[in-house]
């Protein structure tokens, strides 16, 4: 063994792969939290998830000392502009999946983080003129594929999935063609979408929920929580992606699909059909293709830069 070779623990990537571990483990565990809000309606769960996440970010950026980084966005209406944008489809694609978690449509939320990684392979070949692998081309075509399976099994396409998972790739393209800081651009969309938050939680919730004041402070305490939960995948994923590069990281964003699809299907009891089978089976084909490709194309990088 080369005595100059890094240790484990010297490692820069180490972190980085704790870090990305962490990050797709919360979000796979997301749906246990927002089970214990199932007696609210998807959007008062939005409306606290804004609320609270836009405390705690606004907390990190004081403590971290971005403010200065803060008060320097805000100057640039043009950015503020292109971040209220991706703040209303963060705000589709977080509105969507609750409302799957809490109606029984986990298995299609499962569906559709596994199909996000082919949607940003095409995205970026329609938006950043990236050229396809032949593999990458196969992979695409077998979701493609898998999805008409369930179109004319079941007569109907798996719209819950497509959105979840065509959302989250177009905010992807959005924040890769903004240069700002992560966390600061986080606070800004969360900022963006307060004072509607706010507007609704005074005007238009009308639960018994909606009166902390009449509240259990369990209850009180789950809601607040929203913002840790929406916010510590999102610290740890910036961490790994710091750490790692992107094609590295590509590996770990199977673990939160994988574990909502085991929720959904050993503990929550989600029925799941033999066409959503076969949609799912073609998927995770596409998927292990891609996976293989990259780590190919990884492996031929590193060949050709002399890195082990």
């Amino acid at each position: 063994m080369n005595s100059n070779a890094p240790s484990l623990q010297k490692s820069p990537n180490h972190s980085g792969i704790y870090n990305a571990i962490s990050a797709y483990f919360m979000w796979g565990i997301a749906p246990l939290y927002f089970k214990l809000l199932i007696e609210l309606d998807a959007g008062e769960i939005l409306m606290h998830r804004i609320i609270w996440s836009s405390v705690f970010i606004f907390l990190l950026v004081l403590f971290s000392k971005k403010w200065k980084v803060l008060v320097q966005l805000c100057k640039q209406p043009k950015m503020i502009a292109k971040l209220t944008l991706s703040a209303v489809v963060l705000a589709f694609n977080w509105l969507l999946f609750i409302w799957a978690v809490n109606n029984e449509h986990l298995l299609d939320a499962s569906l559709g983080y596994f199909i996000n990684p082919l949607f940003n392979v095409v995205l970026g070949m329609l938006i950043f003129s990236e050229r396809l692998r032949r593999n990458q081309i196969i992979a695409v075509g077998l979701a493609f594929f898998g999805v008409l399976v369930q179109l004319f099994t079941l007569g109907s396409l798996p719209l819950i999935s497509l959105a979840l998972a065509s959302s989250f790739a177009i905010y992807g393209v959005l924040r890769k063609k903004m240069h700002v800081d992560s966390l600061v651009g986080l606070l800004i969309e969360s900022l963006i979408m307060l004072p509607f938050a706010i507007i609704y939680w005074i005007y238009f919730v009308d639960s018994t929920t909606a009166n902390f004041a009449e509240n259990s402070n369990v209850l009180n305490f789950t809601l607040v929580m929203a913002g840790v939960v929406t916010t510590a995948p999102l610290l740890c994923f910036t961490a790994a992606a710091k750490r790692l590069t992107l094609s590295s990281l590509g590996f770990f964003q199977y673990i939160g699909p994988s574990i909502m699809f085991l929720l959904a299907t050993f503990y929550f009891d989600e029925p799941l059909y033999i066409a959503e089978f076969i949609t799912f089976a073609f998927i995770w084909a596409a998927l292990f293709l891609y996976s293989f490709d990259a780590y190919r194309n990884i492996k031929v990088r590193r060949a050709k830069s002399g890195s082990f």
